[in-house]
């Protein structure tokens, strides 16, 4: 694991610092707090003996406050152990949240418009697709799989520093066909219903779109006019370029064991499994499920179709 993927893997800064402030806390609960307790009680014994002298000798002693005084400051906590403390507790439970549970994601670009846009931060179910150890991503517990349909985040299998998210195509054993910009999936063609055109904000212009219908699971797709199903040239497969078969505007892929073909809504303008490859189940970081906030259209909040 290069230096990058290190700094660019907030789990795993979470669980550095939940390591280290947890230590901290153990150390203070079950060493330090004890010393400090056998040394204020050694002060406050020293204080009372001294004070009991000074009685004898008929020298008035304060009334109490100095006592207070003594066993505060040798029970105070260092700054270090009490930021520690205080800090271990919130750490702990965003590590577990967004490891286990749910995990926040900013949309970077437009590959899946007109489903998600540029800024809409997204909410990730972290165990639809089974539960995965933090850090080494390694399933241990089986809760369920990504079907066709599925918005999914996972790891890019040429650079796993980087997430990624895109629509599940094909599923492990699936035939994918991809011919004029049209999908046949194990021998059926999906359907399509034209829609209006979409207009694009961020890019002045309006592209084709359709209601893709992906075997039971209806969803807008858009595509370009003047551009072809794909560009042959930029294919650059990670692992088992053998399964799928290109031609000039068509290709047929056979989705391997453990392995799922991906593709962006916004077909013309999406670099996914049609150029890298499958994704690989271990790369699966899980299940887009909502848009929960986007600060320049609030109206973009709720569910992900």
């Amino acid at each position: 694991m290069d230096i990058q993927t290190v700094l660019s893997n907030f789990a795993l800064i979470l669980f550095v610092l939940m390591v280290v402030t947890g230590t901290i806390w153990c150390l203070d609960v079950f060493v330090l707090s004890k010393q400090r307790r056998r040394a204020a009680d050694l002060a406050l014994r020293e204080y009372d003996e001294r004070n009991e002298k000074l009685r004898r000798e008929g020298i008035k002693t304060d009334s109490g406050n100095g006592r207070a005084a003594i066993e505060q400051a040798h029970l105070r906590q260092p700054t270090w152990v009490e930021y520690s403390g205080s800090f271990f507790p919130v750490i702990a439970l965003v590590f577990i949240l967004r490891s286990f549970l749910w995990e926040p994601f900013k949309i970077p670009s437009s590959s899946m418009v007109p489903t998600l846009l540029v800024g809409d931060f997204i909410l990730v179910n972290k165990y639809a697709y089974g539960i995965r150890l933090p850090i080494i991503n390694k399933k241990v517990i089986e809760v369920g799989a990504p079907q066709r349909g599925d918005v999914m985040v996972f790891k890019y299998p040429k650079d796993l520093s980087q997430d990624y998210i895109k629509r599940v195509i094909g599923v492990p054993g699936d035939k994918i066909t991809y011919e004029n910009k049209r999908l046949t999936v194990n021998g059926k063609p999906v359907a399509y219903t034209p829609m209006d055109d979409y207009l694009d904000d961020q890019h002045p212009m309006y592209h084709k779109q359709f209601m893709e219908n992906l075997t039971g699971v209806p969803h807008r797709i858009l595509n370009t006019e003047d551009r072809r199903s794909f560009d042959l040239g930029a294919v650059d497969f990670v692992g088992h370029r053998e399964a799928c078969d290109y031609s000039y505007d068509k290709f047929t892929c056979i989705v391997p064991p453990g392995n799922y073909f991906m593709m962006g809504d916004n077909r013309d303008n999406s670099a996914d499994s049609r150029y890298w490859g499958f994704v690989p189940d271990k790369n699966i970081v899980g299940k887009a499920i909502v848009v929960w906030m986007n600060l320049s259209n609030p109206k973009r909040i709720g569910s992900i179709q």
